[in-house]
Protein backbone atom coordinates (compact mmCIF):
# COMPACT_ATOMS: atom_id res chain seq x y z
CA UNK A 1 0.00 0.00 0.00
CA UNK A 2 1.19 3.47 -0.72
CA UNK A 3 0.83 5.89 1.95
CA UNK A 4 0.70 9.60 0.80
CA UNK A 5 3.91 11.05 1.84
CA UNK A 6 3.75 13.57 5.38
CA UNK A 7 3.61 17.12 4.74
CA UNK A 8 3.91 19.00 8.46
CA UNK A 9 4.38 16.44 11.36
CA UNK A 10 2.44 18.15 14.09
CA UNK A 11 2.78 17.15 17.52
CA UNK A 12 -0.39 16.51 19.36
CA UNK A 13 -0.37 16.32 23.33
CA UNK A 14 2.31 12.62 23.44
CA UNK A 15 2.10 12.05 19.96
CA UNK A 16 2.62 12.67 16.49
CA UNK A 17 0.50 13.13 13.12
CA UNK A 18 1.55 14.00 9.40
CA UNK A 19 -0.65 16.88 8.65
CA UNK A 20 -0.72 17.51 4.33
CA UNK A 21 -0.70 21.51 2.88
CA UNK A 22 -4.05 21.57 3.86
CA UNK A 23 -4.00 20.72 7.39
CA UNK A 24 -5.96 17.52 7.14
CA UNK A 25 -4.25 14.62 8.89
CA UNK A 26 -3.46 11.84 6.13
CA UNK A 27 -6.37 9.04 6.45
CA UNK A 28 -4.50 5.88 5.52
CA UNK A 29 -6.85 2.83 3.82
CA UNK A 30 -6.22 0.05 6.34
CA UNK A 31 -7.96 2.12 9.25
CA UNK A 32 -6.53 -0.22 11.23
CA UNK A 33 -4.86 0.39 15.18
CA UNK A 34 -1.80 -1.96 16.02
CA UNK A 35 -0.46 -1.95 19.77
CA UNK A 36 3.26 -2.70 20.24
CA UNK A 37 4.96 -2.76 23.43
CA UNK A 38 8.38 -1.73 23.98
CA UNK A 39 8.28 -0.27 20.66
CA UNK A 40 10.66 3.00 21.23
CA UNK A 41 13.96 1.27 20.27
CA UNK A 42 15.13 -2.27 18.89
CA UNK A 43 12.81 -4.79 17.34
CA UNK A 44 9.86 -3.02 18.54
CA UNK A 45 10.68 0.48 17.10
CA UNK A 46 11.36 -1.90 14.18
CA UNK A 47 8.15 -3.13 13.82
CA UNK A 48 6.08 -0.35 15.06
CA UNK A 49 7.59 1.15 11.19
CA UNK A 50 6.97 -1.71 9.50
CA UNK A 51 3.18 -1.72 10.31
CA UNK A 52 2.87 2.29 10.04
CA UNK A 53 4.52 1.67 6.57
CA UNK A 54 1.37 -0.96 5.87
CA UNK A 55 -0.86 1.79 6.85
CA UNK A 56 -1.66 1.08 10.71
CA UNK A 57 -1.76 3.95 13.28
CA UNK A 58 0.45 2.38 16.26
CA UNK A 59 0.01 3.15 20.44
CA UNK A 60 3.61 2.87 21.74
CA UNK A 61 3.59 1.49 24.96
CA UNK A 62 6.36 2.20 26.78
CA UNK A 63 7.22 2.72 30.31
CA UNK A 64 7.95 6.31 30.12
CA UNK A 65 7.97 9.26 28.32
CA UNK A 66 11.35 10.63 27.83
CA UNK A 67 13.56 11.92 25.11
CA UNK A 68 13.90 8.13 23.28
CA UNK A 69 10.07 7.75 23.09
CA UNK A 70 9.87 10.91 21.89
CA UNK A 71 12.47 10.34 19.02
CA UNK A 72 10.91 7.14 18.10
CA UNK A 73 7.08 8.74 18.10
CA UNK A 74 8.39 11.27 15.64
CA UNK A 75 10.50 8.92 13.59
CA UNK A 76 7.06 6.52 13.54
CA UNK A 77 4.90 9.68 12.90
CA UNK A 78 6.84 10.42 9.75
CA UNK A 79 5.24 7.54 7.68
CA UNK A 80 1.95 9.44 7.66
CA UNK A 81 0.06 7.28 10.21
CA UNK A 82 -1.22 8.56 13.74
CA UNK A 83 0.97 7.59 16.83
CA UNK A 84 0.29 8.18 20.47
CA UNK A 85 2.49 6.80 23.27
CA UNK A 86 1.16 5.23 26.81
CA UNK A 87 2.89 4.87 29.34
CA UNK A 88 2.90 2.22 32.06
CA UNK A 89 3.96 -1.16 33.54
CA UNK A 90 3.21 -4.35 31.13
CA UNK A 91 3.87 -6.23 33.98
CA UNK A 92 0.80 -4.70 36.41
CA UNK A 93 -2.00 -5.61 35.66
CA UNK A 94 -4.10 -2.32 36.56
CA UNK A 95 -1.48 -0.61 34.35
CA UNK A 96 -2.38 -2.53 31.22
CA UNK A 97 -6.55 -2.21 32.13
CA UNK A 98 -5.67 1.73 32.08
CA UNK A 99 -3.89 2.08 28.95
CA UNK A 100 -6.15 0.06 27.26
CA UNK A 101 -9.16 2.20 28.14
CA UNK A 102 -7.35 5.22 27.02
CA UNK A 103 -6.15 3.59 23.19
CA UNK A 104 -9.59 2.88 23.77
CA UNK A 105 -11.09 6.72 23.86
CA UNK A 106 -7.96 7.30 20.98
CA UNK A 107 -8.42 5.15 18.34
CA UNK A 108 -11.59 3.51 16.89
CA UNK A 109 -10.31 -0.22 15.94
CA UNK A 110 -7.50 -1.62 17.50
CA UNK A 111 -6.71 -4.73 15.22
CA UNK A 112 -3.02 -5.32 16.49
CA UNK A 113 -1.53 -6.54 19.24
CA UNK A 114 2.47 -7.35 19.61
CA UNK A 115 3.85 -7.62 22.80
CA UNK A 116 7.39 -6.85 22.63
CA UNK A 117 8.55 -5.26 26.19
CA UNK A 118 10.85 -7.44 27.31
CA UNK A 119 14.32 -7.00 29.57
CA UNK A 120 17.07 -9.25 30.56
CA UNK A 121 19.05 -9.84 33.92
CA UNK A 122 21.59 -12.95 33.18
CA UNK A 123 23.40 -14.55 35.69
CA UNK A 124 23.90 -18.01 36.19
CA UNK A 125 21.00 -19.81 38.12
CA UNK A 126 23.32 -20.23 41.53
CA UNK A 127 24.38 -16.21 41.88
CA UNK A 128 21.08 -15.23 40.46
CA UNK A 129 18.89 -13.12 42.74
CA UNK A 130 15.23 -13.65 43.30
CA UNK A 131 14.29 -10.01 42.17
CA UNK A 132 15.91 -10.85 38.90
CA UNK A 133 14.06 -14.07 38.31
CA UNK A 134 10.94 -12.11 39.49
CA UNK A 135 11.04 -9.01 37.16
CA UNK A 136 12.58 -10.75 33.95
CA UNK A 137 9.55 -13.58 34.43
CA UNK A 138 6.88 -10.12 35.41
CA UNK A 139 8.16 -7.86 32.44
CA UNK A 140 8.50 -10.96 29.60
CA UNK A 141 5.57 -12.83 30.19
CA UNK A 142 2.72 -11.51 32.38
CA UNK A 143 3.36 -8.44 30.87
CA UNK A 144 2.35 -10.26 27.52
CA UNK A 145 -0.38 -12.08 29.40
CA UNK A 146 -2.03 -9.18 30.93
CA UNK A 147 -2.09 -6.97 27.53
CA UNK A 148 -3.24 -10.06 25.75
CA UNK A 149 -5.98 -10.10 28.00
CA UNK A 150 -6.82 -6.26 28.36
CA UNK A 151 -6.89 -6.71 24.46
CA UNK A 152 -9.47 -9.61 24.58
CA UNK A 153 -12.86 -8.32 24.46
CA UNK A 154 -12.32 -5.58 22.28
CA UNK A 155 -11.01 -8.39 20.21
CA UNK A 156 -13.90 -10.28 20.79
CA UNK A 157 -16.98 -7.40 19.85
CA UNK A 158 -15.38 -6.81 16.71
CA UNK A 159 -14.60 -10.19 16.00
CA UNK A 160 -11.47 -10.09 14.91
CA UNK A 161 -8.04 -9.56 16.39
CA UNK A 162 -4.15 -10.66 15.27
CA UNK A 163 -2.04 -11.17 18.65
CA UNK A 164 1.96 -11.36 17.58
CA UNK A 165 4.33 -12.05 20.74
CA UNK A 166 7.97 -11.70 20.86
CA UNK A 167 9.95 -14.92 21.81
CA UNK A 168 13.18 -15.67 21.48
CA UNK A 169 15.19 -19.57 20.49
CA UNK A 170 16.27 -18.98 23.63
CA UNK A 171 12.80 -20.33 24.66
CA UNK A 172 13.28 -23.31 22.46
CA UNK A 173 17.19 -23.93 23.08
CA UNK A 174 17.84 -22.52 26.80
CA UNK A 175 21.42 -20.59 27.22
CA UNK A 176 23.60 -20.49 29.68
CA UNK A 177 23.10 -17.53 32.11
CA UNK A 178 19.36 -17.24 31.15
CA UNK A 179 17.46 -19.11 33.54
CA UNK A 180 14.89 -16.65 34.03
CA UNK A 181 14.83 -15.04 30.48
CA UNK A 182 14.35 -18.52 28.80
CA UNK A 183 11.65 -19.99 31.46
CA UNK A 184 9.75 -16.59 30.33
CA UNK A 185 10.37 -16.84 26.95
CA UNK A 186 9.30 -20.42 26.86
CA UNK A 187 6.48 -19.67 28.76
CA UNK A 188 5.41 -16.85 26.09
CA UNK A 189 5.27 -20.13 23.23
CA UNK A 190 3.10 -22.02 25.59
CA UNK A 191 1.07 -18.94 26.26
CA UNK A 192 0.56 -18.30 22.27
CA UNK A 193 -0.50 -22.06 21.81
CA UNK A 194 -3.20 -21.93 24.28
CA UNK A 195 -4.76 -18.13 23.59
CA UNK A 196 -4.41 -19.50 19.87
CA UNK A 197 -6.79 -22.61 20.67
CA UNK A 198 -8.97 -20.49 23.55
CA UNK A 199 -9.97 -17.86 21.02
CA UNK A 200 -9.99 -18.95 17.40
CA UNK A 201 -13.53 -19.77 17.31
CA UNK A 202 -13.70 -15.88 17.74
CA UNK A 203 -11.42 -14.91 14.77
CA UNK A 204 -8.71 -14.30 16.94
CA UNK A 205 -5.11 -15.13 15.95
CA UNK A 206 -1.98 -15.81 18.51
CA UNK A 207 1.28 -16.36 16.66
CA UNK A 208 4.48 -15.99 18.39
CA UNK A 209 8.15 -14.89 16.71
CA UNK A 210 11.17 -16.34 17.99
CA UNK A 211 14.48 -14.21 16.91
CA UNK A 212 17.93 -15.38 17.24
CA UNK A 213 20.80 -13.00 17.26
CA UNK A 214 19.47 -9.88 16.11
CA UNK A 215 21.75 -6.47 16.14
CA UNK A 216 20.66 -4.25 18.90
CA UNK A 217 22.16 -1.10 20.55
CA UNK A 218 23.72 -3.91 22.94
CA UNK A 219 24.45 -6.50 20.08
CA UNK A 220 26.34 -3.24 18.50
CA UNK A 221 28.68 -2.66 21.37
CA UNK A 222 30.35 -6.01 21.56
CA UNK A 223 33.83 -6.52 20.98
CA UNK A 224 35.02 -7.60 17.34
CA UNK A 225 35.83 -11.23 19.13
CA UNK A 226 32.91 -11.40 20.86
CA UNK A 227 30.63 -10.75 18.06
CA UNK A 228 32.51 -13.60 15.31
CA UNK A 229 32.25 -15.78 17.83
CA UNK A 230 28.13 -15.65 18.07
CA UNK A 231 28.20 -15.45 13.88
CA UNK A 232 30.27 -18.38 14.36
CA UNK A 233 26.89 -20.32 15.73
CA UNK A 234 24.68 -19.15 13.25
CA UNK A 235 24.64 -20.82 9.57
CA UNK A 236 24.10 -17.81 7.69
CA UNK A 237 27.15 -16.40 9.63
CA UNK A 238 25.65 -13.56 10.20
CA UNK A 239 23.88 -11.56 12.71
CA UNK A 240 20.03 -10.70 11.91
CA UNK A 241 18.64 -6.89 11.51
CA UNK A 242 15.37 -5.81 13.47
CA UNK A 243 13.91 -5.00 10.04
CA UNK A 244 13.39 -8.88 9.42
CA UNK A 245 11.76 -9.57 12.37
CA UNK A 246 9.58 -6.92 11.68
CA UNK A 247 8.25 -7.62 8.23
CA UNK A 248 7.74 -11.22 9.70
CA UNK A 249 5.74 -9.37 12.29
CA UNK A 250 3.65 -7.74 10.29
CA UNK A 251 2.70 -10.45 7.91
CA UNK A 252 1.46 -12.18 10.79
CA UNK A 253 -0.29 -9.24 12.11
CA UNK A 254 -2.11 -8.63 8.56
CA UNK A 255 -4.76 -10.49 6.74
CA UNK A 256 -2.24 -12.59 4.31
CA UNK A 257 -1.96 -14.63 7.51
CA UNK A 258 -5.63 -14.96 8.10
CA UNK A 259 -5.32 -19.22 8.49
CA UNK A 260 -2.29 -19.36 10.68
CA UNK A 261 -2.39 -19.04 14.01
CA UNK A 262 -0.76 -21.03 17.32
CA UNK A 263 2.71 -21.08 15.25
CA UNK A 264 5.97 -20.14 16.55
CA UNK A 265 8.19 -18.94 13.34
CA UNK A 266 12.01 -18.58 13.88
CA UNK A 267 14.16 -15.95 12.78
CA UNK A 268 17.80 -17.37 13.36
CA UNK A 269 19.79 -17.20 10.93
CA UNK A 270 19.52 -21.60 11.51
CA UNK A 271 20.93 -20.95 14.14
CA UNK A 272 18.34 -23.44 16.37
CA UNK A 273 17.38 -26.22 13.02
Amino acid sequence: MQCQRPGILRKDRIGYQAVNRAGKGNQMETGKTAIVTGATRGIGKAIALELAKEGMDIAVIATAQNERSEKALEEIGQTGVKVRLFTGDVSVQEDTARMMEQINSEFEHVAVLVNNAGITRDSLLLSMKEEDIDRVIDVNLKGCMYMTKACLRPFMKQKKGAIVNISSVVGLMGNAGQANYAAAKAGIIGFTKTIAREYAAKNIRCNAIAPGFICTDMTAQLPPEAAEQLKSQIPLKRLGAAEEVAHLAAFLAGDKSAYITGEVIKVDGGMYI
